[in-house]
């Protein structure tokens, strides 16, 4: 299941944003240090189902369908609040930085109403700008620092033995979840030469590490508590200081009162949406408060958290949904259910490689696959597009 981690100063709403998510219950204060094991979740990224296109109800096993939209389960890793000198081991920051290992994509949950100091205390005015510096100082520190370890005793074993520095690398680091692809590019955007790691300074090994940690942990920013007053000219100023990263607007707050309003029936309300409906009468406080609701919700296009979701799995990550059956007619599995699986999937998956991920025993008898809408034979190296509903041949 794909992977993401919540990340980010304490106090700033990540337990907010991970409880609104998952709906799962976890403790949510102002305290410092209030998460300290992670807390895991379930969530769910959105997109269109193919059931609209053949005007037929589905039956979804892994995932669950609304309306005409797919919710496809992914997993959520709220970790422990970073403060300065995490990466030597300050507050929870080894801690914090192991449980991120396996995670390929960070949504940095951003206090941008500036009302947290540094390290996560009552404040005003905080320039959320520093946060962003100082949190990818830290992540890019801690990379650096397990690389510089081991560095000394890899580098000359890799000259010694004449091997491939960057198949090393890769062995060595698995658990940081790094592809051989990832290393050679960070290499040659670091500009320095990966048959002579031994004439590697710490300067080099920094700026080698920061560019593998770019590439293999990229970041969204999750502009965070954007109800409060002065989030809004603060997100202009942060989207003018970083125009290349990805930025969305959002209220963990907003987002968590529309779907216990919705889990207790006094509205209808699809996560992501730009509106919801009242189907219950309510007292005047909520009323109130849901007006509120509803003109950020006009005013942004949503709470901000599903897009986070969404962008951190289809565009950052790149990956693509897809539909295995086992009847490309009707669409369906071998008991009649219709569309039952999706299938998050990294975009330029081939067919053969879709039978492996469903099941080895299935990729090790495939001999190709036929798409359900064109009712064509494809091969084993046909590249999966998103959305495809595809039937899996095997001999």
């Amino acid at each position: 299941m794909v992977l993401i981690g919540l990340v980010g100063k304490t106090n700033v709403g990540k337990s907010t944003f991970f409880k609104a998510a998952t709906m799962t219950d976890v403790e949510i204060s102002n305290r410092i240090f209030t998460t300290i094991k992670p807390n895991e979740g379930i969530g769910y990224v959105t997109s269109p189902c193919p059931c609209r296109e053949i005007e037929k109800p589905c039956n979804p096993n892994n995932s669950k369908c609304i309306n005409g939209t797919r919710f496809i389960p992914i997993k959520l890793l709220d970790v422990a609040g970073l403060i300065p000198g995490a990466h030597e081991g300050k507050g929870l920051g080894n801690q914090f930085l192991d449980d991120l290992r396996e995670a390929p994509v960070l949504i940095h949950v951003l206090d941008v109403s500036g009302t947290t100091d540094s390290e996560g205390n009552p404040s005003k005015n905080h320039n959320p700008i520093e946060d962003i510096e100082f949190f990818e100082n830290e992540v890019n520190l801690w990379y650096a620092k397990i690389f510089q370890r081991e560095w000394n005793r890899m580098a000359k074993e890799s000259e010694i033995t004449k091997s491939d520095f960057e198949k090393q690398i890769m062995n060595r680091f698995s658990g940081l979840g790094i592809k051989k692809e990832d290393i050679h590019k960070a290499i040659e955007m670091s500009g320095v030469d990966p048959t002579s790691p031994t004439k590697w300074i710490d300067e080099d090994i920094f700026e080698f590490a920061k560019n593998l940690r770019k590439i293999s942990k990229p970041i969204i920013i999750a502009a965070n508590k954007m109800d409060l007053p002065e989030a809004e000219k603060n997100l202009k100023i942060v989207k003018e200081k970083f125009p290349e990263k990805i930025i969305i607007p959002c209220s963990a707050d907003y987002e968590l009162a529309l779907r216990t309003a919705s889990e207790k029936g006094l509205i209808s309300y699809m996560p992501g949406s730009d509106d919801f409906e009242v189907l219950k009468s309510l007292t005047k406080d909520q009323e109130d408060a849901l007006e509120t609701i509803r003109k950020f919700l006009k005013r942004f296009g949503s709470t901000g958290i599903q897009e986070c979701l969404n962008k951190a799995v289809f565009d950052v990550m790149n990956y693509i949904v897809v539909y295995p059956v086992e009847d490309e007619t009707h669409w369906s599995d071998k008991k009649g259910r219709v569309l039952p699986d999706a299938h998050l999937v990294p975009k330029g998956t081939t067919a053969r490689e879709l039978a492996y991920r469903i099941h080895s025993e299935i990729g090790e008898r495939f001999i190709g696959a036929i798409d359900a809408r064109t009712k064509r034979k494809v091969g084993a190296d046909h590249e999966l597009k998103d959305r495809d509903v595809i039937k899996i041949l095997t001999r």
